[in-house]
């Protein structure tokens, strides 16, 4: 079944505005990450091992949208932690501006995964296991070396509610790819990561999400990566028609998507809060990521990631 289950979130918490104690923001979320995960309890329960893949590719706040907040993550862990007695793995991929070990640390993941003992890898790290994989993708055969920590095991890629860089949803699909090495085009990559990978799930965090400003979206969505990531383009105002990894992978399924929305998320507010808005320059930090860390870092303690140094 094509189905997209929504769960809305208690923002009233948040006075208006970010509340930066991790433990508030992951007891508001138990309730919400239960409902979602709910659905899929018999499969993840009978799993001995267990992958999250979050999007977590630069050390923005997480009150900026553009990261999965890793209140979200520790929500889950501590659904699994209860709810069953598989292991948490929670990937990630160093790239050539910082490694992914320092990312994870300035968004406080490591201190919420090490309560439930769940592992933090770096999928980057030549000590990690890989299998080559080919999977077809528009017409073509694209070869990819895939780590056994997205392949042996059930996956729930968690990505954020965001445009990417060049304009379509990020989404699940292409959290996977940037998991993967590839020589393919991105679009192609995407398609044969994701069939490659086959997630057992995608949870989506729009807890905030990103148009051209962060918006308190106050939602979580899960269900297949396909139907996830349409619903994903929708509420940001576009047509998944116009996205040709998302397209080719709602072709494999012939049955359309249903939305289940038991808690009334306003989704016509939320789709007209995100329309149209694209990612910052790629090359500058927006002015909210900087005051929004700088807050932040002021009222815990925490430290400056580098980007924000100096400025």
């Amino acid at each position: 079944m094509n189905a997209v289950r929504l769960a809305a979130i208690d923002g009233a918490d948040r006075r208006g505005g970010w509340r930066p104690e991790i433990d508030t923001r992951m007891a508001t979320l138990e309730s919400p990450v239960a409902s979602v995960l709910e659905p899929r309890r018999e499969s993840l329960a009978a799993a001995d091992r267990v992958t999250l893949a979050p999007d977590v590719h630069y050390p923005f706040h997480p009150s900026t949208g553009i990261v999965t907040d890793p209140a979200v993550i520790g929500a889950i862990a501590a659904w699994f932690d209860r709810e069953t007695d598989a292991d948490l793995t929670v990937v990630g991929r160093t790239d050539e501006r910082i490694a992914f070990g320092r990312t994870a640390s300035y968004l406080g993941y490591g201190s919420v995964l090490e309560r439930f003992d769940a592992d933090l890898v770096d999928v980057a790290d030549g000590a990690v296991p890989r299998r080559n994989e080919y999977r077809a993708a528009d017409g073509r055969s694209v070869a990819l070396s895939v780590p056994d920590p997205l392949l042996d095991r059930p996956v729930i890629a968690v990505p954020t509610l965001r445009p990417s860089a060049d304009g379509p949803v990020a989404g699940s699909m292409r959290a996977l790819a940037s998991l993967v090495n590839c020589t393919s085009d991105p679009t192609r990559a995407a398609i044969a990561a994701t069939r490659a990978i086959d997630p057992e799930l995608a949870v989506l965090d729009a807890t905030i999400a990103y148009g051209s400003d962060p918006v308190a979206a106050n939602l979580l969505a899960s269900g297949p990566a396909p139907a996830v990531d349409a619903v994903s383009t929708s509420l940001l105002g576009r047509e998944a028609g116009e996205d040709d990894a998302l397209s080719a992978l709602l072709d494999a399924h012939e049955t359309s998507i249903t939305v289940e929305n038991p808690g009334e998320a306003d989704l016509s507010s939320i789709r007209e809060r995100l329309s149209g808005g694209q990612l910052p320059p790629s090359d500058d930090t927006h002015p909210a990521v900087s005051t929004a860390y700088r807050l932040y870092a002021a009222a815990s303690g925490d430290a400056v990631p580098p980007q924000l140094e100096g400025r």
